[in-house]
């Protein structure tokens, strides 16, 4: 079985929020269309923004450009907010208790109704009582991200750490060593994946 095949399902990547906490998400959909749309969005359980949703039951979903900063991608996606500020290394505005993205082309806040555990994952689902659209900019396709992830990481890339990739979905994680619990945050499987770069 090829996990890679799910590259080729259409999604975006956004940073999700909630209170004091956040990361990058790709597994996010509409599922309902009516006055208050329901979103779904699949966080895995090791993240540290599950049990932050899961205990405060709101959330909010900044969609990302193709022109982000790449700045915010490695915060978001590169650390834990366990034990690292996420909120105070990009610019953010606060909705209702959750920061938002400045940069983001727009977002949507949603209140969970419903979650569902999903193996790896749990599977939130939340009306969405507000949004607020920043720009027309071109959101960032998760396809988009895997074809450009090198360049548009590369500014960042700390010189002196070393780099391991993820197979499934070609994250790279930079650091002296994986943790042990480690988990990628764009596709959910464990350091076992991860092979270092070359």
């Amino acid at each position: 079985m090829s996990k890679k095949i799910t590259n080729s399902i259409t999604q975006g990547v956004y940073v999700l929020t909630t209170i004091d906490a956040g990361c990058v998400v790709d597994a996010v959909s509409q599922v309902s269309f009516g006055d208050f749309p329901l979103i779904s969005v699949a966080v895995n359980k090791q993240n540290y923004t599950n049990p932050k949703i899961k205990q405060h039951q709101k959330f909010a979903l900044s969609i990302l450009s193709e022109m982000v900063d790449p700045k915010i991608i490695e915060t978001f996606g590169m650390h834990s907010s366990r034990d690292y500020d996420k909120f105070g290394q990009v610019k953010t505005t606060v909705v209702d208790d959750i920061a938002i993205i400045d940069e983001a082309i727009g977002y949507l806040y949603c209140e969970v109704v419903e979650q569902i555990d999903a193996d790896t994952h749990t599977l939130f689902i939340g009306k969405m009582v507000k949004s607020k659209r920043f720009t027309e900019d071109v959101p960032m396709s998760y396809l988009f991200y895997q074809q450009n992830k090198d360049k548009l990481l590369a500014s960042i890339a700390p010189k002196e750490q070393k780099a391991f990739v993820c197979t499934v979905c070609g994250y790279t994680y930079y650091g002296d060593e994986l943790p042990e619990d480690y988990t990628c945050p764009l596709c959910g499987v464990s350091r076992e994946f991860f092979k270092p770069k070359n």
